[in-house]
């Protein structure tokens, strides 16, 4: 999605930070929507997916997603897929990209994802 006058601007990535990105319109909307809600949260999750090591420790908060859910593509590539618990009901899914050193962002809401239930 390309960025439009009144958005925000973000920052590039560091030489040693992740890239962050969306890989789907809807995460956009519920970053946007995470953003409004809980955004001491939502920048905490922002600095520490910038900042993941690159074999994070699972914590309950943060961590691979199970069985069918922890892998995913993202234009034809196969990547880990991971969850990080913004609030009690908001959750981030992305995708790992090592290759480009990118997290995809694929889902992002206020809610549980119904998948998970």
């Amino acid at each position: 999605m390309s960025p439009k006058r009144g958005d925000r601007v973000a920052p590039p990535a560091g030489a040693s930070a992740w890239e962050l990105r969306f890989a789907t319109t809807e995460a956009v909307k519920g970053w946007e929507a995470l953003c409004q809600q809980a955004p001491a949260n939502t920048l905490t999750t922002w600095h520490e997916l910038r900042a993941r090591p690159d074999t994070p420790v699972p914590t309950t908060r943060h961590h691979q997603l199970k069985g069918s859910l922890a892998t995913a593509a993202h234009s034809g590539v196969v990547m880990e897929q991971w969850q990080y618990e913004v609030t009690a009901g908001g959750r981030i899914w992305y995708l790992v990209d090592t290759a480009r050193r990118t997290l995809w962002i694929k889902a992002a809401g206020t809610r549980h994802p119904k998948a998970t239930d």
